[in-house]
């Protein structure tokens, strides 16, 4: 089924901002953390780390007492960092152009993480949007949702002028249009002349 993606700015509180602020902190870490480990991991024996492998290493890295803040955000946004950086690792080796994945800067003024939606942890309501961790956050919404539209996933981002944003993707039915003709025409059999139509004329 085909997505659409939608863009509302978000007018978080001062405690949102700061575990957004945190969120993003968190998701450049693994990120950078994991891009490390990989690029060592290549240079020894010409092999990448696999995004399963990050991923079982990131929950017992959460479990250690140096990275139990890792706890506080949303464990979905560090997953789907390391999904980030697998794909940009895919996109180089099949398409070197694209240029090899950079390290993250903290000095990047433009912040973002991704999230998904996952037994409705996510939702979009009422001038809010519910966000792992988060909570409900008031959003300016210019539109309504059809009913049709599946909630996938979201991604937040902060400009940097401190305005924020959340990118919605929603998953629908492309329901193609009944086709009807606009006029008729009825056709009587005719042994002579094969065939006469309503209106006397004949083939």
């Amino acid at each position: 089924m085909p997505n659409k993606a939608y863009k509302f700015r978000l007018y978080p509180t001062p405690a949102q901002k700061i575990l957004l602020a945190k969120t993003f902190g968190c998701v450049r870490l693994v990120y950078n953390h994991w891009l490390d480990q990989k690029i060592s991991q290549y240079k020894e024996d010409q092999t990448t780390l696999s995004y399963t492998s990050c991923a079982k290493e990131l929950a017992v890295l959460k479990k250690t007492e140096e990275y139990a803040f890792l706890k506080e955000v949303d464990s979905i946004s560090l997953q789907q960092s390391l999904r980030h950086l697998d794909q940009a690792f895919q996109n180089f080796f099949n398409q070197p152009k694209k240029g090899f994945p950079r390290f993250k800067s903290k000095r990047n003024r433009k912040n973002s993480y991704s999230t998904v939606c996952v037994n409705q942890n996510i939702l979009l309501s009422e001038g809010y949007l519910k966000l792992p961790k988060i909570g409900q956050v008031k959003v300016k919404q210019h539109r309504e949702m059809p009913e049709s539209y599946v909630l996938k996933s979201v991604t937040v981002s902060q400009s940097p002028s401190g305005k924020y944003h959340a990118s919605i993707l929603f998953e629908y039915e492309n329901q193609v249009p009944e086709r009807r003709p606009h006029t008729f025409l009825g056709l009587d059999f005719s042994m002579n002349g094969l065939y006469k139509d309503s209106e006397g004329n004949e083939a």
